[in-house]
């Protein structure tokens, strides 16, 4: 009896653990879905920054086809850790719309719109994580190309030295730039953080700030220019690639 009621249980159980609600409560997989469908996002605002619309307009194509897939898998099944979010249940009709409206602004030749439409599904989606305590890569690159952000106000031909090393200034907005390109390095997978571009990328950003306080000790203004171009380069690429 035993033996002809042990395989009806065990194929029971698969089906319990292959079960939508289950499967839904596993955050990993809603944020690699999110991570699909936002690299073919990335790609699109990349290729509209540079003109590209043809190619834009192909991975707006391929951005549509992965949410589509997301939405399926996912509209109905909340993740436990969304529980009680308000952003989730208007998430999935909200960035479809979205996407209808950067495909009606890129044909329409207004680019600029459709970027920024693409830019708000960002958005979106950090905000939903950030309400419910979920953290990826992704809203690191974007809280360090807001720390960038405030950098970059320091370049500028006329450098006030003294507010430069205060507290508050470009010294401890530099630390503050650091410490969170430190963050992005320890949430990384260890996929992507022994991977040679995020490697070059946040190791090379590391070294350009080290350079900042030699700048501010010796009041060199061109090497203060040089290395926040430099910076903003590092955080242009490590938006594009992992943002």
């Amino acid at each position: 009896m035993l033996s002809r009621i042990a395989p009806c249980i065990l194929l029971l159980l698969l089906l319990l653990g292959n079960s939508p609600s289950t499967a839904a409560d596993n955050l990993a997989e809603f944020n690699a879905a999110v991570e699909a469908a936002g690299a073919h996002n990335r790609i699109a605002i990349g290729y509209l920054r540079t003109g590209n619309l043809d190619l834009a307009s192909l991975e707006i194509d391929r951005l549509r086809n992965a949410w589509a897939r997301l939405t399926e898998r996912f509209s109905g099944n909340r993740p436990a850790a969304f529980k009680g979010n308000p952003h989730y249940a208007s998430l999935f009709t909200g960035v479809s719309a979205r996407l209808v409206g950067a495909d009606l602004m890129l044909k329409t030749g207004r680019p600029d719109a459709a970027r920024s439409g693409l830019d708000a599904i960002r958005r979106d989606l950090y905000e939903l994580r950030r309400d419910s305590g979920v953290f990826v890569l992704a809203d690191c690159v974007r809280d360090a190309n807001a720390a960038m952000d405030e950098l970059m106000v320091f370049d500028g031909d006329e450098i006030d030295w003294v507010r430069a090393a205060a507290a508050g200034g470009l010294a401890s907005k530099s630390a503050a730039y650091a410490s969170i390109l430190n963050q992005c390095d320890e949430i990384a997978g260890d996929r992507v953080r022994n991977a040679s571009e995020f490697r070059r990328l946040i190791d090379g950003a590391k070294s350009s700030l080290a350079l900042i306080s030699k700048a501010i000790a010796e009041h060199d203004g061109g090497l203060l220019h040089r290395v926040l171009i430099e910076l903003r380069s590092f955080a242009n690429l490590l938006d594009f690639r992992f943002g």
